[in-house]
C-alpha cells in the first residue's frame, strides 16, 4: 500500500513539474511573439516613412533663376602637409 501511495505521489509530482515547464515555455514563447510583433510594427512604420509617395518635394525645388544672385566663393589653396606633421 505504501509503495502504491509513493508511486502515485511521484507520478503526481512529475506531472506537475512537466506542466510547470510547459507553462514557462509557453510564457517565454508568448513574450517572444510580442517582441517580434513590436519589431514588425516598427519596421512597418519605418517603411511607410521611407516610401517615395509620402514625401512632398515641391518645397525643396531650387529656383534656377535665383542661382545667378549667389556669389561664387573663392577657394583658398588647401595645404594638407601640415595635417600630417
Amino acid at each position: 500500500m505504501k509503495i502504491i501511495l509513493l508511486i502515485s505521489t511521484f507520478c503526481l509530482v512529475l506531472s506537475l513539474a512537466s506542466n510547470t515547464s510547459a507553462n514557462k515555455k509557453k510564457i517565454l514563447f508568448d513574450k517572444q511573439i510580442k517582441i517580434e510583433i513590436e519589431k514588425e510594427k516598427k519596421y512597418s512604420k519605418e517603411q511607410t516613412f521611407y516610401t517615395y509617395d509620402y514625401y512632398d518635394f515641391k518645397g525643396a525645388e531650387v529656383n534656377v533663376d535665383s542661382l545667378d544672385s549667389i556669389p561664387e566663393l573663392e577657394m583658398d589653396d588647401l595645404d594638407m602637409d601640415s595635417v600630417y606633421d
